[in-house]
């Protein structure tokens, strides 16, 4: 059974680590990161993002979701979006990117959050196959 929970200070390492394996826009930097990290580990209990990590069977951080919530005018409540999302290149298919949705859905209905959203390029039919359903194309603009 995979242990799903918040992040700790001393996690750092680790999730900096699964961060280099997103490839993502941005190159991480670890000066940048460990301000945004130590930011959001800060976070308490019900403030407007927070950061979940999944253990491996040695207790090891081998995943982790950020995800931030805010009030819109259109969902009648809150709105969450999964922000990112990864799970150590080994790690994969013991579902511990499953464990990690299913506790950021959990966290967000104690929240009382009326949607979550995520963008989805690569991954699209793992969220299929959680029940999630395409509804807009994601746009951004890199600054």
């Amino acid at each position: 059974m995979t242990l799903v929970r918040r992040a700790r200070p001393d996690d750092a390492d680790a999730v900096f680590s699964l961060v280099q394996q997103l490839g993502a826009t941005f190159v991480p930097v670890r000066g940048a990161f460990d301000q945004s990290f130590q930011d959001v580990v800060a976070a308490g209990e019900d403030d407007a993002i927070f950061l979940l990590v999944a253990e491996d069977e040695n207790g090891a951080v081998a995943g982790y979701a950020l995800t931030t919530i805010a009030r819109l005018l259109s969902t009648n409540g809150p709105s969450a979006q999964l922000q990112e999302i990864a799970v150590d290149a080994a790690a994969r298919g013991h579902d511990l990117g499953t464990a990690l949705v299913h506790a950021v859905e959990a966290e967000c209905i104690r929240r009382g959050v009326r949607q979550i959203t995520v963008a989805s390029r690569r991954a699209g039919g793992f969220y299929d196959r959680l029940g999630y359903s395409q509804n807009a194309e994601y746009m951004r603009r890199v600054f």
